[in-house]
């Protein structure tokens, strides 16, 4: 049933919901999460999974983020554009009901590539993927569009950015946040006037004139991004991105564009650094944000019985979530549910995802460990930091024979 369960719907498909009666009701605001990437930066972390359903922080998954967000907002109807290696991002969200988006006539909605009679066409870009959902939007008929990355760390009220949009009249509204100057030629750059009207944006400049960086977060009047991606899609030149083509043209243009400064946590985690890092943010005395607070953060997970920690067992400094058994020491670092730590293990500056084990006398420093790996008996698995050891999902570290190498 449409609105319960978070399944495949593509245009051709509703129409023949609305010949049997299904109408979807008109939303103000519809959130596109774009949930696609296949997160090469990540490794060995995305070889079997899609990067916004890679573990972060204990329970959660990142998309759960977004999703979140949107839940807190009082957005309720929500398409997660999937594409990379999507089954267990699609099992993940099941009904949405984890996030409360499993409304009547809400509810979270799968849109892979859309299926041609000649076969799917994969997604060419971001704009691409929102222009092959099109009839989905049509449908849904919002009077705005707002569109997310499914691969971001943050906490926002987007209702904020939407009444911004309004009382600015704009035809689009970027969400940006300011970076260290010496950081500014990383990020797409948005130049503005003094009401925080947009007057130009550079693509990763090398003498940035603002360190305005865009945070992949729009907002768009429904009908005037339609316009702009239809036009895209008839350019054979054109990425059918919205930082390299969508954005420049409205821009050309003289389109009403605003920026949306934005002041809190925000973690673009496409890389096996800044993913370690944000973890380990969460073990500050003060995290930047707090999971469980006025603004939850919703996972789907299933309930398990509190952890355990062994009467020999040292914690200092790190998150040990329910499921898990600490037999060993473990310092400054993030356990996921169903981790197992033997006797005399030494676990510090790393993350233990899911269901692995690392056995007795093994050490593990400056590492991801993935999900349903073992660390075998006296393994040792040692990085440093700026040089993060990551152990791929389902993988087995030995203890290496005299001479021989281990993992790091």
């Amino acid at each position: 049933m449409i609105g319960k369960t978070a399944i495949d719907v593509r245009g051709d498909r509703f129409a023949e919901d609305i010949q049997g009666g299904f109408c979807m009701r008109k939303t103000e605001c519809l959130a596109m999460i774009l949930a696609g990437g296949q997160g090469s930066r990540l490794g060995a972390l995305t070889k079997k999974i899609a990067k916004p359903a890679v573990p972060f922080g204990g329970k959660y998954r990142i998309i759960d983020f977004p999703l979140s967000n949107c839940a807190n907002s009082g957005i309720d109807k929500v398409g997660v554009l999937t594409q990379y290696r999507p089954l267990e991002l699609h099992n993940y969200l099941a009904s949405g009901s984890a996030w409360d988006l499993d409304k009547k006539e809400g509810g979270v909605f799968i849109l892979p590539p859309y299926a041609r009679e000649k076969g799917a066409d994969w997604y060419r870009g971001t704009a691409d993927a929102i222009y092959q959902n099109l009839n989905f939007i049509d449908l849904a008929d919002p009077e705005y569009v707002l569109i997310l990355s499914g691969d971001h760390i943050y906490t926002m009220d987007y209702s904020w950015m939407l009444d911004a949009h309004k009382a600015n009249k704009a035809e689009a509204t970027i969400g940006v946040i300011e970076v260290p100057w010496e950081e500014a030629p990383r990020f797409g750059i948005m130049n503005t006037d003094k009401t925080g009207r947009i007057e130009a944006f550079e693509e990763k400049p090398a003498k940035p004139k603002s360190n305005l960086a865009s945070m992949g977060i729009y907002i768009f009047n429904k009908d005037f991004l339609k316009k702009y991606l239809e036009e895209d899609a008839k350019d054979e030149t054109s990425s059918h991105d919205f930082g390299k083509n969508i954005i420049p043209k409205m821009l050309a243009d003289k389109a009403r564009l605003y920026s949306y400064a934005f002041d809190g946590y925000w973690k673009d985690v496409g890389t096996i650094e800044s993913l370690w890092q944000a973890n380990m943010d969460l073990l500050q005395d003060q995290p930047p944000f707090e999971l469980n607070g006025d603004w939850k953060i919703y996972s789907s997970n299933p309930s398990m019985p509190p952890h355990y920690v062994g009467p020999d067992a040292k914690v200092k400094c790190s998150m040990i979530s329910e499921g898990s058994m600490v037999l060993g020491d473990v310092e400054n670092s993030v356990i996921f549910p169903g981790v197992r730590i033997g006797k005399g293990a030494k676990v510090r500056n790393s993350v233990i995802m899911p269901s692995t084990v690392v056995r007795e006398n093994a050490v593990v420093d400056y590492a991801i460990v993935a999900q349903n790996c073992e660390i075998s008996e006296g393994a040792k698995v040692a990085g440093e930091k700026g040089a993060i050891t990551v152990i791929a999902d389902g993988e087995t570290v030995v203890a290496a024979a005299a001479g021989s190498k281990q993992a790091g």
